[in-house]
């Protein structure tokens, strides 16, 4: 069995230490928030923290998915006709709506 040499073994309860401080909550992201209402979802599309967005059309429904601080918030529009007019009432010139096909 190898041993560890004696400048790794003086190490190792530093990294023991660094490694049961550090909290894996602070560097992993939350799931995905679903959001049903769209007026809510305009709200958060407007908000301060909102960093992204991106518009995912399928072929029965399309996606709208706003990346904030904390959360990416989907919003799910079966409706083409909804999603259309959805889409002309968001906000212009806060981010670059990158639509994916």
């Amino acid at each position: 069995m190898n041993r560890l040499p004696d400048t790794y073994r003086n190490e190792k309860p530093e990294l023991l230490l660094k490694l049961k401080s550090f909290s894996f909550r602070t560097y992993r992201s939350a799931m995905p928030q679903q959001i049903k209402d769209i007026k809510q979802f305009l709200e958060i599309a407007r908000r301060k923290d909102a960093q992204s967005a991106r518009i995912k059309k399928n072929a029965d429904s399309v996606k709208f998915k706003v990346r904030c601080s904390r959360y990416l918030y989907t919003l799910v529009v079966k409706d083409k006709s909804k999603a259309n007019k959805l889409r002309q009432s968001l906000p212009p010139g806060k981010f670059k709506w990158s639509t994916l096909l």
